[in-house]
Formats: C-alpha cells, structure tokens, sequence
C-alpha cells in the first residue's frame, strides 16, 4: 500500500473516530467561555493553573475508567484506589528513599492491585463490578489501617511544584496523552480497541485477550494510585478517604466523552473533554450560586441526556 493511501485510510479512520465528538466539542467550549466570563481570572496564568490543577486528577481518573470501558470492563475501585495512592505516598516520603521511593511505592501499588483484580475477573470469569465492588471494600479498608485520618508527609517543594502557580499539572496531562498515542501504536494498545470490540474475532486474529485484559487493569490500577499522589500533593497531606467521588465521577466524565459501556466505543480524547466538560459544568454552577443539592440534580440530568440522546438520534435514523 502507497504512503497516501495509507494516510487516506488513516484519515478516514480518524475522521470516522472524531464523528461523533464535534457536538462534544461544541460543549466545552461554550462552558469554558460562560466560565470565563463568570471568572476572567482563569485567562491569567495563576487561575488556568488552578483550574488545571483541579481537573487533572478527574481527567486521570476517567483515562482509568475508560482504559477499561474501552476493553469491555468497568472498575468501582477507582475512588480507593486513588485514596489508597494518597495514603502510601504520605507515609513513605518521609522515608529514606524520600520522594523517589513513595513514587515508586505508589506505581508498584496500583500495578499490582489493577493486576491482582484484572487477573480474578479475567481467569475467574467474574463480573468485573462484582469483583471491583469487593475490591473497593478491601482496597479502602487497607487505606484506612495505613492511615485511620488524614495526615502523613508530603513535602512542601512536591506541592509546590504540582500544586503551585505554574500549569505543571496542564504539561503532565499533554505528556501522559502523548504517551497514550504512542501506546496506541503498540499491539497491547491496539488490542485494548480490538478486545473489547470484538473479543472473539481478536482472539481469532491472534490478540492474546486476556492478558490485554490484565494489562488494560494494570495500568488503570496505576492511573488512579497516581491520582492519589497528586491529590496528596494538593492537599500537603495523605486522607484515607479523599478518593470517594472519583469513582461514579470517573464513569460520568467517560459517558459523557462518548465512551461506551459495551467496549470497543470510544476514544480517549473523548473521554478527556467529558472530564473537562464535567469540571467546567461543576464550575459553572458553583460561580451561578447553585446549592450543591442542585449540582447533583444538573449533573445527572446531563449524564443522562448524554447517554440517551445519541441513542434516540440512532433509533430515529435507523426509522427513516
């Protein structure tokens, strides 16, 4: 195949993939300019920083939920997860391998806990909420007995620099996206797409589904452990419970990026505007004197707008 061919077919791909993002699209940026409006502070340095600062963790934790939405599966054990990534990263800094060690100490937790859970729902052939709903309980608990209240260490440069007046937290997220491209275009990445859209026809195909499986929870494990950390750093502390929101936040911001539940549907970038468009709205009705009662109300009436409009524009097309 000719070098322009293929960059046809690659554009047609992409093209087919963004189809249904350009109303997404559309969205955010009509909340960011009402939001804009209602705080020109963002337009400074010191305000898109905070706002960043404030987004990145809900944007890490929906790559979480999607990587797995994507493969066909679903976590609850995002929230402690993230809860248990804060607490190990304020008791170990204070160690002797400092910084460093408690990074290393809260990857290798959310490797080997997304493993461990991939593993049981994989080999075991449960249901991935069953298992990831008892993990939350176990994963929680053990947050708790390291760290029964907030507190621990973290030092005052690492929130500084994460959670300081500089978009630190903007440039990770640009990096961990590129990173994601570049995973794309392995075959542990492609077979994530290929999995969880067809996983009897990748397996045929020679896609080794279960360990993509495995892997897809792994990294979502260390996705939110790492959530954890930068949350710890925002709050100079370590709280055992910090993460609870993140989970059922993690699945809405997926949903309304146009990630499916069934697999295969979907792609990151979507996923990354759906957390931002959920930041953006959970801002714009703060600045609008909503009553956090009503958030919630807003909230799920456009989760669920999200999901069902684009499935009654489907039903009427098939109609006509």
């Amino acid at each position: 195949m000719s070098t322009s061919s293929s960059s046809r077919l690659y554009g047609s791909i992409q093209l087919r993939r963004n189809r249904g993002l350009a109303g997404l699209y559309l969205v955010v940026a009509a909340f960011l300019v009402i939001y804009a409006l209602l705080f020109p502070g963002i337009l400074s340095i010191g305000g898109f920083s905070k706002f960043t600062q404030n987004w990145f963790p809900l944007a890490l934790v929906t790559m979480a939920q999607a990587l797995l939405m994507l493969n066909g599966g679903i976590t609850l054990a995002i929230g402690p997860l993230v809860s248990l990534g804060a607490v190990i990263a304020a008791t170990t800094m204070e160690g002797a391998l400092g910084v460093p060690g408690g990074i290393l100490a809260v990857s290798l937790a959310g490797l080997s806990i997304g493993a461990v859970i991939g593993a049981i729902v994989t080999y075991l052939r449960l249901p991935a909420i069953i298992v990831t709903l008892a993990g939350s309980f176990i994963i929680g608990g053990v947050a708790l007995i390291l760290l029964p209240r907030p507190g621990g260490f973290i030092p005052d440069w690492l929130s500084t620099v994460l959670a300081g007046h500089t978009p630190v937290a903007f440039l990770l997220l640009i990096v961990i996206l590129a990173l994601w491209k570049a995973f794309l275009a392995t075959p542990l990445g492609l077979g994530i797409y290929a999995a969880g859209d067809n996983p009897v026809g990748a397996f045929r195909s020679g896609v080794p589904v279960e360990r993509v499986k495995v892997a897809a929870f792994a990294l979502s494990g260390l996705l939110a452990a790492l959530t954890g950390l930068f949350v710890a750093a925002q709050t100079g502390s370590g709280d055992p419970v910090i993460g609870t929101p993140f989970t059922l936040n993690s699945i809405a911001a997926a949903v309304l990026g146009g990630v499916g539940f069934l697999g295969g549907k979907g792609t990151m970038r979507g996923a990354i505007c759906g957390s931002l468009l959920l930041s953006a709205m959970i801002n714009v009705m703060f600045f609008l004197g909503f009553p956090p009662v009503a958030q919630y109300v807003a909230q799920g009436l456009i989760i669920v707008g999200a999901v069902a409009v684009p499935e009654l524009l489907r039903q009427w097309r098939a109609r006509r």
